[in-house]
């Protein structure tokens, strides 16, 4: 494909905010246009350079380098670990996580409280303190474009659902595999009969045939003593003719 450099206006900020880990959205309108207006330009470029320029339908754009180092990035997990919590702690108050995180907001002052809830898993991601987690966490979102922020307020931009999808995948595969114990486990009780009812199965159906008496079988016996006398003396009276 001709690449024509002089359409590319916007290749420096570009390159420099999508190098970074920076994700392009509509909150960016110059970068954003570009982007759209000469994709397939961009795209040929950046993957001669290494890089996999991804335009997610939601309407977001972002870097995918060519070699991705086997340790995944420490701000990236933190930023999953938080999306995590984030949409368990909101089912847990009974708001819908969809709704916060695809356009929605959270506010400053409830950070105290979610990390004292979730203590355990922050700690995980070396985050302590409320001033450790709005530096290493919210402020790392804002710089990335998956929120921005106002006055205490964040507002979660398209680019977050990178890690929403992750989430939700895992929670779809709890469930899954949940329903598919709670199956191998499941206990159909027995239904217990009346005693007037018929058995759901008859044990005569299996029964052995019963046992001849034994006048029937000697009187088999002696019919065929009988034929062999008939063909016995049959025999002899031929003989005899003879």
């Amino acid at each position: 494909m001709q690449i024509n450099l002089s359409e590319l206006t916007q290749l420096t900020p570009i390159f420099r905010e999508l190098f970074k880990g920076f994700h392009v959205s509509r909150r960016d309108p110059e970068l954003y246009s570009q982007l759209s207006n000469q994709q397939d330009q961009y795209r040929a470029l950046f993957r001669a350079l290494g890089f996999e320029l991804v335009c997610d339908t939601r309407g977001f754009y972002y870097f995918v380098p060519e070699q991705i180092g086997a340790q995944v990035n420490k701000t990236a997990q933190r930023l999953a670990l938080f999306t995590f919590i984030l949409v368990e702690h909101l089912a847990d108050q009974g708001r819908d996580p969809l709704a916060v995180l695809d356009g929605g907001s959270l506010g400053r002052d409830e950070l105290p409280a979610l990390l004292e809830k979730y203590r355990d898993l922050f700690l995980q991601a070396e985050v302590q303190t409320q001033e450790e987690l709005e530096e290493k966490v919210m402020r790392r979102m804002t710089q990335l474009g998956f929120a921005a922020e106002d006055n205490g307020v964040y507002r979660f931009l398209p680019p977050i659902h990178r890690f929403l999808d992750v989430c939700l995948s895992v929670q779809q595969d709890r469930d899954l595999a949940a329903s598919l114990h709670a199956k191998d486990l499941a206990f159909v009780a027995p239904v217990l009969i009346e005693e007037d009812e018929e058995p759901i199965v008859s044990l005569e159906e299996f029964a052995e045939p019963a046992v001849q008496p034994a006048a029937d079988v000697l009187e088999a016996e002696s019919e065929e003593d009988a034929i062999a006398r008939a063909i016995a003396e049959e025999q002899a009276d031929m003989e005899a003719q003879a």
